[in-house]
């Protein structure tokens, strides 16, 4: 089944009349009395606010310590729940300390979902529980799908998860493994065993996947061991924190020609990392925009900061059981939609074919060439490139060949010519 993706629903507006707005509202709370002491305040150590009590149905334990003992504190207008609303994402900023450490750095803390996409896992878990919108999570938990691994199930298996969200669209039970093996919410992570973690644990592990995968992703395929993913810190409660990477890719989109060089070249890069390694996991990226991106201010390295639409597909799985037509190079289709970031595919297909351009298209056609639009501009991250450059033609050729193209298999070859181009172009500029 083919599917055309628009962008997530809640992403934040930056319109001026927002800003206005916000504007407006910190004027008139800053003379309010309780908020001026909800600012002083540090919510982060409130266990309601974090919603620790609703374990397990919540997304971890492992930074519980670092939250209750004051370690992580709001960065400025975070302080203040009147300017939720506007914050849709549920994402805040704020920084950590370890006191030997000395020093503060700081971090993103993440609910994983909006307000009402929480609210509804809510009621969801209760009606199944209980048939009511509203009960006890703690007692609940256990009467739903997300206890069935409880009590001696040796493994996560295939059967028990599949389709529960991207991440495990098509699983194997290598994939699974690796799942559990890795789960950092658990003080006994280093098994793929599930007789190893405590049936809360599990319940949490699944409501995760479930609900939101990111932290698994995260856990999983794991910045330490060079994967292009921001680092997973751990949670508390429905609260996860991650390494703040850098200003998002956005903030680039004007930068100096050569530093756009280098991210597009970059960003290609991922692609490849993605699509062949030597895990042979291929991880699709199916919510490509600049905003799920970001740059470290220090290194000027490309991370991917939202992992919740990551498709993994087992390539060794799928040489092994040779589904139909699974050795045919599969070419992504292009669609020239009137939305912005969108992308059209078939999860089927990503999950049967060993040969697969998708990640290539993706940031061809969302990031790089004049096909990618966002927040009402248009031309890629690498508009306007300078006039030798231009001239030549060999760019935009192959910028155009990668997000549509008029050869059959011209992505592939596009794409690894466009590698080696831009990398020539760092190269030159540097």
């Amino acid at each position: 089944m083919w599917r055309l993706v628009p962008p997530k629903l809640g992403r934040l507006s930056r319109s001026l009349k927002l800003a206005a707005l916000g504007s407006l509202l910190v004027l008139m709370v800053l003379h309010s009395p309780s908020l001026l002491a909800s600012w002083q305040r540090n919510e982060l150590t409130d266990r309601r606010f974090l919603q620790l009590n609703k374990c397990p149905a919540c997304f971890g334990t492992s930074w519980c310590r670092r939250f209750l003992n004051g370690q992580v504190v709001f960065e400025a207008w975070g302080r203040l729940r009147l300017l939720d609303f506007l914050n849709v994402k549920n994402v805040y900023f704020a920084q950590y300390g370890e006191p030997r450490e000395g020093g503060r750095r700081r971090v993103v803390l993440k609910r994983l979902g909006s307000q009402r996409e929480l609210a509804q896992l809510d009621q969801s878990i209760c009606k199944r529980a209980t048939g009511r919108p509203r009960c006890d999570l703690l007692q609940a938990m256990p009467r739903t799908e997300f206890a069935r691994l409880n009590g001696d199930v040796r493994l996560l298996t295939p059967e028990a998860v599949e389709g529960w969200s991207d991440l495990v669209h098509c699983p194997s039970q290598r994939l699974l493994d690796r799942l559990v093996r890795r789960y950092a919410e658990t003080k006994d992570s280093g098994s793929f065993l599930l007789r190893n973690l405590k049936d809360s644990e599990r319940m949490q592990l699944l409501l995760t996947l479930a609900f939101n995968p990111e932290p698994l992703v995260l856990q999983s395929f794991p910045s330490d061991e060079g994967w292009p993913f921001a680092k997973y810190l751990g949670a508390c409660g429905r609260m996860v924190a991650v390494n703040y990477v850098g200003e998002e890719l956005w903030s680039y989109f004007n930068a100096p020609w050569e530093k756009r060089v280098d991210l597009a070249w970059q960003l290609m890069e991922i692609a490849e990392q993605l699509t062949n390694n030597d895990f042979e996991f291929a991880l699709y990226l199916l919510d490509v925009s600049f905003d799920n991106f970001a740059v470290g201010p220090r290194d000027g390295k490309v991370i991917i900061v939202d992992a919740e639409n990551v498709l993994v597909a087992d390539k060794r799985l799928i040489r092994q059981n040779k589904p139909e037509n699974w050795d045919v190079w599969y070419e992504s289709k292009f669609d020239d939609c009137d939305k912005e970031a969108c992308l059209s595919f078939s999860k089927e297909i990503l999950c049967a074919r060993a040969t697969v351009d998708h990640n290539y298209y993706a940031v061809c056609q969302n990031l790089l060439s004049r096909h990618a639009t966002w927040r009402g501009t248009s031309g890629g991250l690498l508009h306007d490139p300078p006039s030798e450059i231009a001239k030549e033609g060999r760019l935009e050729a192959l910028l155009d060949e990668c997000a549509n193209p008029k050869k059959r298999y011209g992505r592939f070859q596009a794409a690894k010519e466009l590698r080696e181009y831009l990398a020539q172009l760092s190269d030159n500029v540097r």
